[in-house]
C-alpha cells in the first residue's frame, strides 16, 4: 500500500500490525492505567460457599462461653455453700449437747459438793455436842418420846425416827411457790413451834432439813433442787434465832432437795406433801 502523507509503501505484515496495535491498545496489561495499591480484594480463589467471618460473631461466641463458665462456677459454689451450712449445722449441734452435757456434770458435782459440806455440818454438830463443855460431859437426853407427847403444834405431823424427833412443816405454808421467800403467815406457824422447842427442847440439837418436790429437779437439775431447799432451811434457821431468840449454836441445816419424798410426785398432792422443812430433835445436846 502507498502512504500518500509519507510517500512510503507498506507491506501486508506491516499494515496488519498497525491496525493491531491500534484496536488492541487498550486490552495491553503493560498499556493499562496506573496501579492501585492496596490491590482491592477479589473474590477469586474463595472457596465455593464460604463467606467472610462477621467478627461480631465470634466477639458473641466468646462472651456466650464465658456466661456458661460463670455459671458453671456459680453453681458449684452455691453447691459447696450449702454443703458447709449443713456441715457447720452439724458442729453447733454437736457443740450445744457438749454444753448440756457439761452442764449437767457441773450440775451434779455442785450437787455432790453441796451434799458433802451438809455432811460435815452434820458430823461437826454431832461432834460438837459430845465435847466437854465446862470440864462436865454432855450426855444425852433419852426421854425424847415423852417430851414429844407434849408437843402440841396445830395439825402439824409430829413423828418418832429412832432416838430423834421429826417435825414436818409444809413448804407451802412458809414459802412463796419455788423461792426461799418468807410469806408473811409463815410466822403464824413458826412463832408457837419455837415457843414450845424452847420450852422442851431448849439444849438438845436441832436439825433443820429441807426438802423440795422433782419439779426443781427437772427445770434446774440436782444443784438447784438443792439450792432451793439450802436457802428456805436458811430462812427458817434466821427466823428461828433472830425472831424467836432461840440459840444459833443449837441449829444445823441440811439440805435434802428431792431426796426421800413423803408420797409420788406424779400428782400435785404427793409433790405438796413432799415440799416440806423438818425440824429433827436430837437426843445430843449443845
Amino acid at each position: 500500500m502507498f502512504d500518500r502523507t509519507t510517500g512510503r509503501l507498506f507491506s501486508g505484515f506491516g499494515i496488519a500490525m498497525a491496525i493491531l496495535l491500534s484496536a488492541g491498545c487498550n486490552q495491553n496489561p503493560y498499556l493499562a492505567g496506573p496501579a492501585v495499591y492496596p490491590p482491592q480484594s477479589s473474590s477469586i480463589g474463595t472457596p465455593i460457599g464460604q463467606q467472610a467471618v462477621n467478627p461480631n460473631d465470634s466477639r458473641m461466641a466468646e462472651l456466650s462461653r464465658r456466661v456458661q463458665l460463670l455459671d458453671d462456677n456459680n453453681r458449684q459454689l452455691h453447691t459447696q455453700l450449702a454443703q458447709s451450712e449443713q456441715q457447720a449445722q452439724v458442729y453447733r449441734e454437736e457443740l450445744n449437747l457438749v454444753r448440756k452435757q457439761l452442764a449437767d456434770t457441773n450440775s451434779q458435782l455442785e450437787a455432790a459438793s453441796i451434799a458433802a459440806r451438809e455432811a460435815q455440818n452434820t458430823v461437826r454438830g454431832f461432834q460438837a455436842s459430845t465435847q466437854l463443855r465446862g470440864g462436865a460431859s454432855i450426855q444425852p437426853n433419852t426421854n425424847l418420846s415423852g417430851l414429844a407427847s407434849r408437843l402440841n403444834l396445830g395439825g402439824l405431823p409430829v413423828s418418832q425416827d429412832g432416838d430423834r424427833i421429826r417435825i414436818a412443816i409444809p413448804s407451802d405454808q412458809l414459802f412463796a411457790p419455788g423461792s426461799a421467800q418468807l410469806i408473811q403467815q409463815s410466822t403464824q406457824v413458826l412463832d408457837p413451834v419455837a415457843a414450845q422447842l424452847r420450852s422442851l427442847f431448849p439444849r438438845q440439837r436441832i436439825g433443820i432439813e429441807g426438802y423440795t418436790d422433782n419439779a426443781q429437779t427437772t427445770m434446774g437439775g440436782a444443784a438447784a433442787s438443792h439450792q432451793l431447799a439450802s436457802a428456805q432451811a436458811s430462812a427458817v434457821l434466821d427466823l428461828l434465832t433472830r425472831r424467836a431468840g432461840m440459840p444459833l449454836g443449837q441449829f444445823f441445816i441440811v439440805a435434802q432437795g428431792a431426796n426421800r419424798p413423803l408420797q409420788p410426785n406424779a400428782s400435785a398432792a404427793g409433790r405438796a406433801a413432799n415440799r416440806r422443812i423438818e425440824l429433827v430433835i436430837y437426843p445430843e445436846t449443845f
